[in-house]
């Protein structure tokens, strides 16, 4: 129907058309009229958006969604005193938010459960959909093959009462991952390079679109991270194509049937074979990384693609840039996954068998209760605990600036 091989990221938007015979997926002016599969509000932003939705007059949602109770929860003391205060300071909010959700059919994540994002990828993301949430960070689920985007109150109030999903039509950057990641370079430095070359607003109206035998390398929850810090690009969402690392992970979280299907249906999930032969033809620019090659990076402060090589650090400690850190954060929806809390912890661990000890707070934010739950069991939560650091809930904290900084 589209006269021309398709990239991945155009099977979803021309998927989810309201009406596929009138608009193509491909690049140009004008706008696409969509139909997200689901949506996801957190309890911030949500409160508007349900507001709006309420003077449609409706009396249920025309898609499924969820509410998240993760933003309002403010970083002080420890896990379970900091959720005990939220939810005294916060019942009003919570209360009418659980009272809409039952109004009008909404799954409700009470306060602790986790951030929005990694419980959307954990229990709701799947190749091949399209979600639209009230947070910048919603791309996150295209670790999961899924084309999500962050969306204003308004837009998703519309969404909800059964209007479709308007944006500009975009154009599509494909960025070619080759090689293998080693040593000490991470999923980050992915992203932090592709800011480097970009810059802040070289996503915008743009979908990037990750793709070669690299990605494939690259765990589910990897992915994740590099498709939510798309955001710092300005991208209006950032997509990997469906691989066995996004099955093993639907597997692992019991979502069985979500990998067979997908697994069927892989023809739909990955970009066509022209595309991947000739990208320079068919879609707007091109980017190279080569994975072996990529070493570990540092961005800021001030700027997301203020990013330097993390050897370069010592010669770039001068001017504004800061010669300590007041505090430092494992958690948020970047890096709350497993991979990630594992990783910090075994560098502390070395750390600390060498007698070191930390000089700086640190304070741990796991990204859903899963995952926490996960961490205590594999005894890596008690490394963080044995050193100090704070454990809080399992929510947005410091990353967002909700905590009480003495």
């Amino acid at each position: 129907m589209a006269g021309r091989p398709l990239a991945f990221s155009e099977k979803t938007l021309f998927g989810h058309l309201e009406n596929p015979l009138s608009a193509g997926p491909g690049t140009g002016n004008g706008h696409l009229r969509l139909r997200p599969d689901r949506f996801a509000l957190q309890d911030a932003t949500g409160q508007m958006a349900l507001l709006q939705f309420m003077l449609s007059g409706k009396n249920r949602i025309s898609l499924p969604g969820t509410i998240h109770c993760d933003h309002l929860i403010k970083a002080r003391k420890c896990a379970s005193d900091d959720l005990e205060r939220a939810l005294e300071d916060n019942r009003e909010v919570y209360d009418f938010l659980k009272a809409a959700a039952m109004k009008f059919g909404m799954a409700f994540w009470e306060p602790g459960s986790g951030i929005i994002h990694q419980v959307l990828l954990e229990n709701y993301a799947f190749p091949g959909g399209m979600m639209i949430a009230a947070d910048s960070h919603a791309p996150n689920a295209g670790g999961l093959g899924m084309f999500a985007s962050g969306a204003g109150g308004s837009d998703i109030a519309e969404v909800m009462a059964g209007a479709p999903w308007e944006i500009p039509r975009p154009s599509i950057i494909g960025v070619r991952l080759t090689g293998k990641l080693s040593g000490w370079s991470s999923p980050k430095d992915v992203i932090l390079r592709l800011l480097e070359i970009l810059k802040v607003d070289g996503g915008t109206n743009r979908v990037i679109e990750y793709f070669g035998e690299g990605a494939g390398s690259i765990s589910c929850t990897g992915k994740a991270t590099i498709a939510n810090m798309g955001a710092e690009l300005g991208a209006t969402s950032s997509v990997f194509p469906f691989d066995d690392r996004m099955s093993r992970y639907l597997r692992a979280n019991g979502r069985i049937e979500a990998a067979d299907l997908a697994e069927k249906n892989i023809d739909l999930l990955t970009a066509d074979e022209e595309i991947l032969d000739d990208p320079e033809r068919y879609l707007s620019q091109v980017v190279e990384i080569d994975l072996s090659s990529l070493s570990p990076r540092i961005a800021g402060p001030h700027s997301p693609d203020l990013v330097r090589e993390l050897s370069g650090l010592r010669a770039a400690r001068t001017g504004s840039f800061p010669s300590g850190l007041s505090a430092c954060l494992i958690g948020s929806c970047a890096d709350s996954s497993y991979e990630d809390m594992s990783r910090a912890a075994e560098v502390l661990k070395s750390a600390l068998s060498k007698g070191l000890k930390l000089r700086s707070p640190l304070f741990v934010s796991p990204g859903s209760e899963r995952v926490r739950k996960t961490l205590e069991r594999d005894g890596i939560m008690e490394i963080f605990v044995s050193s100090g650091a704070t454990v809080l809930p399992c929510s947005c904290g410091p990353c967002i600036g909700q905590w009480e900084r003495l």
